[in-house]
C-alpha cells in the first residue's frame, strides 16, 4: 500500500533537512493521491524539475521520479509547472535548494 502524498512530502522534507538540504512545500495538493513535483534549485539560475515516473515499476509500490526538465533556466521550469497545474490542479510542488543539485531520490 502506498503512503499518502502529504505523508510522503513531509517525510521527504525531513529527510532533506537531515542531509543538510533546504527543502519546503511550495504548493500543497490533494492530500491522499496528488502527484508530486520537485523543483531542485541549483542556486545558479538553473533548476531541475522532477515529476512522477512510471507507476507499477517497483515491487513495493514506491513512488518513483524522473527528470521532466533540466537543467534549465528557472523561467522554463515555472512555465512547465504552470502547464502541469492547468492539467491537474491537485499537484504538490516541493522545492529543494542545493548548489550541487542533490535531491536524495533515485530516478528512473
Amino acid at each position: 500500500m502506498r503512503v499518502t502524498s502529504d505523508f510522503w512530502c513531509s517525510a521527504y522534507i525531513r529527510r532533506c533537512h537531515g542531509a543538510g538540504l533546504y527543502a519546503l512545500v511550495r504548493r500543497k495538493g490533494e492530500a491522499t493521491a496528488g502527484a508530486i513535483f520537485i523543483v531542485v534549485d541549483r542556486l545558479d539560475r538553473q533548476a531541475l524539475l522532477l515529476g512522477p515516473g512510471p507507476q507499477g515499476g517497483t515491487a513495493d509500490n514506491e513512488r518513483v521520479f524522473t527528470v521532466i526538465l533540466g537543467p534549465a533556466p528557472e523561467a522554463e521550469i515555472e512555465e512547465r509547472l504552470a502547464r502541469e497545474l492547468r492539467f491537474d490542479p491537485d499537484i504538490w510542488v516541493l522545492a529543494v535548494e542545493d548548489a550541487a543539485g542533490r535531491h536524495l531520490l533515485d530516478l528512473v
